[in-house]
C-alpha cells in the first residue's frame, strides 16, 4: 500500500512539480491549497504527466477549523510537505503583517494538527533568505544566520525555529528544513510551470513573459552591486531537481532519520542576472528588452550554495543544466501563451 503525503500549497509552482515527483516515486498525494496564488489547472497538468490526479481539498492553513477537518480525513498520512506561504520579498516589506499572519499562523496550525493526528514527518519549504547577507560564499548549513533582510526572510527564520522547538518538545515528530536557492524552469512536458497571478515577483517568469510580449521590458533592479558585473548573483536551480529533493528528504525520514535535518538546495554555482539574460538568449534565440531600475528593498547582492551535505546524506544533487532549464521555462511560457 502506498504511503500518503499531504502537500500544503500543492497546486503552486514548486508544489505541483513536487506532486509529480512524489507520484512518480509511488506516494499517494493529497493537496491542501486555498488557490490564493495558484491555479487548480496545475493539478490537471500533474494528472496528464503522471496518469494520477492528486486528491484536492480547498483549505486555508490559517483556518484551524477547516484544516482540522482536512487532516481528520487523512489521518493515515505519514508526512506533510509544507509549501503554503507567501513568498514575495518586496510585498513582504510593504505588507509585513500579511506575511507574519499567513506564513507563521499556517505553519503553527499544521504542526498542531500533525500532533493531534499523529502525522510524524514534515518537510519545510525554507529559503536561502535565512542567511541574510552572508560574510562568506558559498554558504553551508553551518553558515551563521544573519538578520533577515525582509519580513519574508524573517518568517522563514522564525518558521525554522518554531519547527525546531516543536520537535524538541514532541520528538515523535521529525522534520527536514530545505533551504531553497532560486527555483526556475518547468516540467519538460510543458504541462506545468510557474504561472504567478498578476505581475511576477520572481525573475524567471518576468523574463519569459517579456520574451512572449506580455511585458514591455524586463526591469533589472540595480547594476551597481559589489559583484563581478555589478548585478545581483543567485544560485538558479531547476524546479525538477528541487522537487526530487523533497522525495529524497521524505525517504530519509521514513527510513528512520529523527530530529531536525537542514539542507541547502542549489547548484553550487552563482549566476548574475545579466548572465541569466544572456543564457536565456543563447538557449532560446530570443532577445530580451530590459532596462536598469533602482535597487529593490531587501535584495541581497550575492548568494549561492554549498550542497555537499544534501549530496552526502540525501544522495541528492542538482543535475539539470541551466540551458535545459531555461529552454523548459520558455516552452512552458509558449504553451500558456499559445505561441507556436
Amino acid at each position: 500500500m502506498s504511503q500518503k503525503i499531504i502537500v500544503t500549497g500543492g497546486a503552486g509552482y514548486i508544489g505541483s512539480h513536487t506532486c509529480v515527483a512524489l507520484i512518480e516515486s509511488g506516494f499517494d498525494v493529497v493537496v491542501f491549497d486555498n488557490l490564493s496564488n495558484s491555479q487548480i489547472d496545475s493539478l490537471d497538468g500533474v494528472a496528464r504527466i503522471t496518469g494520477t490526479r492528486p486528491e484536492f481539498i480547498n483549505v486555508d492553513c490559517t483556518d484551524i477549523t477547516a484544516l482540522r477537518s482536512a487532516f481528520a480525513t487523512h489521518r493515515d498520512a505519514v508526512g506533510v510537505i509544507h509549501f503554503a506561504a507567501f513568498k514575495a520579498v518586496g510585498e513582504s516589506v510593504s505588507n509585513p503583517l500579511l506575511y507574519y499572519r499567513n506564513n507563521l499562523g499556517g505553519l503553527i496550525n499544521v504542526l498542531d494538527l500533525m500532533r493531534e493526528f499523529d502525522v510524524p514527518n514534515i518537510v519545510f519549504s525554507s529559503s536561502a533568505t535565512v542567511y541574510g547577507v552572508p560574510e562568506k560564499l558559498p554558504v553551508t548549513e553551518q553558515t551563521p544566520l544573519q538578520p533577515a533582510t525582509s519580513p519574508y526572510g524573517a518568517t522563514k527564520v522564525m518558521g525554522e525555529n518554531i519547527i525546531r522547538d516543536t520537535v524538541r518538545a514532541y520528538p515523535q515528530i521529525s522534520a527536514t528544513l530545505l533551504r531553497y536557492f532560486n527555483p526556475i524552469g518547468a516540467h519538460p512536458s510543458a504541462e506545468i510551470g510557474e504561472l504567478p497571478n498578476g505581475i511576477p515577483n520572481n525573475l524567471m517568469p518576468y523574463i519569459t513573459q517579456t520574451a512572449a510580449g506580455i511585458r514591455e521590458y524586463l526591469n533589472v533592479f540595480g547594476d551597481d552591486y559589489d559583484t563581478p558585473d555589478g548585478f545581483c548573483v543567485r544560485d538558479y536551480i531547476d524546479i525538477n531537481d528541487l522537487a526530487r529533493a523533497h522525495v529524497a528528504a521524505l525517504r530519509h525520514m521514513l527510513s528512520g532519520a529523527t530530529g531536525v535535518g537542514v539542507f541547502n538546495l542549489g547548484t553550487g554555482q552563482g549566476t548574475s542576472v545579466m548572465e541569466l539574460i544572456d543564457a536565456f538568449r543563447d538557449a532560446t534565440g530570443v532577445d530580451l528588452p530590459y532596462r536598469i531600475a533602482p535597487r529593490r528593498a531587501g535584495d541581497v547582492p550575492a548568494i549561492w550554495a554549498n550542497c555537499d551535505l544534501a549530496s552526502r546524506v540525501l544522495n541528492w544533487r542538482a543535475v539539470v543544466p541551466l540551458n535545459e532549464t531555461l529552454a523548459s521555462a520558455w516552452r512552458w511560457q509558449k504553451h500558456v501563451s499559445g505561441i507556436k
